[in-house]
């Protein structure tokens, strides 16, 4: 397990490398994210058994942990709460917005990929 927590902390400094180095206006750890996405899908296409590798152990770890990383999150908002009394009307819309926007993202991703879907299978 130490191995997959190596793999997944090298792919964040490479994510975050990469963001600082050309300028991404998208954080490293997302990029970080996305080159273990693309590596794990290249490398586990060629070999079965993706429950029994370790980084899907140390998934599971981390996932069943979640609610730990928000604690700090949390904490931030409660420092700053003077200012969300300040734009809690502006708080309010904007969240109600990215709600509504994610919503139908959400939805546009499924009804294409069942699209896709049902052209593969016909």
């Amino acid at each position: 397990m130490l191995r997959a927590l190596a793999l997944l902390l090298l792919c964040q400094l490479a994510g975050e490398a990469l963001s600082r180095q050309f300028g991404l206006p998208v954080p490293g750890p997302v990029v970080g994210l996305v080159i273990l996405a693309l590596g794990l899908g290249l490398f586990a296409r060629s070999r079965p058994g993706f429950d029994e590798w370790p980084i899907a152990r140390l998934s599971d770890l981390l996932l069943g942990s979640l609610g730990l990383l928000f604690v700090p999150a949390g904490a931030g908002v409660v420092q700053q709460f003077g200012i969300l009394g300040e734009n809690g009307l502006a708080l309010v819309a904007l969240i109600a917005l990215t709600t509504i926007i994610t919503l139908l993202a959400t939805v546009g991703t499924f009804i294409g990929v069942k699209r896709l879907m049902e052209r593969a299978g016909s």
